[in-house]
């Protein structure tokens, strides 16, 4: 067995020829030979690039379709459930600013929820299938636009509205809170230094701070996952033309001889 493995090979004869099924074949069809199989190869590769992005539309629509449900939720208890002083006057800007704030936030999330409804069957349908070739039937690349604008609205956009949300609602629940003195006659108003309106001032602070580093890491998330996709695509690139520079290199070297 080891004689057989050690025999020396002659340098004159080609290298195509000492592989099985090579006989017969020079060296140009042994180059488009092995092109072709790596185009075969890379159409796997294709094919898993695909369901990779089918598995990632997947994941963004159930979860904008977990957010925007949970928080559209929220918003409409906590604007049910919010009781007013009919003895105190309100503000009039902190009321529209309020109901503004509540009617958009239920509107951005429905929407988003709307999209993940509908898309969200048809990809789960085509995921399900254990078949490679079934992936032309899922519709998450024509509709990606859609998937990435319900994703943007629930965790970028809705949350931003959310936090305006609890902003808006700390002023209105605690504002009345000291600034009212009950009379038979008449109602007197305390100055802004109450208990109330200290405690709306420091949710406030705290919550524009907590919204200025939400921004800042979504900014800074996104440009990392954008930066990870470029050099992902620079190094498959330069793989490609290696692999090009490759071939010409053999092919130029086979037309010399």
């Amino acid at each position: 067995m080891s004689s057989e493995l050690n025999v020396p090979v002659d340098p004159s004869t080609p290298a195509c020829c000492s592989e099985p099924g090579t006989k017969g074949m020079d060296y140009r069809d042994w180059v488009r030979r092995s092109y072709l199989e790596l185009v075969t190869s890379n159409h796997h590769s294709v094919q898993a690039l695909s369901w990779r992005k089918l598995y990632l539309s997947r994941a963004k629509l159930k979860a904008s379709s977990r957010t925007s449900a949970l928080l559209s939720g929220f918003a409409m208890v906590a604007m049910v459930e919010v009781q007013l002083e009919v003895q105190y006057k309100y503000p009039q800007m902190l009321l529209i600013a309020f109901s503004a704030c509540t009617t958009v936030l239920v509107a951005v999330h429905l929407f988003a929820l709307l999209i993940s409804t509908c898309i969200l069957p048809n990809v789960e349908a085509v995921s399900n299938i254990h078949n490679l070739n079934s992936i032309s039937e899922s519709p998450h690349e024509r509709m990606h636009p859609y998937i990435e604008l319900a994703w943007g609205f629930s965790t970028v956009l809705g949350i931003l509205l959310f936090l305006a949300e609890v902003v808006l609602l700390c002023w209105i629940k605690f504002l009345p809170v000291g600034s009212i003195l009950k009379n038979e006659t008449t109602n007197v108003e305390k100055p802004s230094g109450h208990a109330g309106w200290q405690s709306a001032l420091v949710s406030t602070i705290i919550m524009v701070p907590v919204g200025l580093i939400f921004v800042v890491f979504t900014i800074h998330f996104y440009r990392s996952l954008v930066r990870h996709k470029t050099e992902r695509h620079n190094r498959e690139i330069e793989e490609l033309h290696k692999l090009k520079v490759q071939l010409d290199g053999h092919d130029r070297g086979m037309q010399v001889v």
